[in-house]
């Protein structure tokens, strides 16, 4: 074997391990931006006043309580 077929051969090597990383850190990604799902009732009223505060912040309701519950957990670390 010569030396450029060893380096070609190393070459894709290093290739296909590059692949592999950049699959496994796809994969980190997606886990960590999974969402979970769950069901909410709240009061008519409730759902209400969190409208109006998701359209005063130019968010949907759903992105209103995910900002709201992430305050509330940060401020209860503190």
């Amino acid at each position: 074997m010569d030396r450029e077929e060893a380096l070609r051969e190393r070459l894709e090597r290093i290739k296909t391990l590059e692949e592999e990383i950049a699959a496994r850190e796809k994969a980190l990604r997606d886990k960590e931006s999974a969402r979970k799902q769950i069901v909410l009732r709240l009061s008519p009223s409730l759902w209400s006043e969190i409208a109006k505060w998701a359209d005063e912040d130019f968010r949907s309701i759903n992105g209103q309580i995910e900002y709201i519950l992430t305050d509330a957990v940060s401020r209860r670390k503190k």
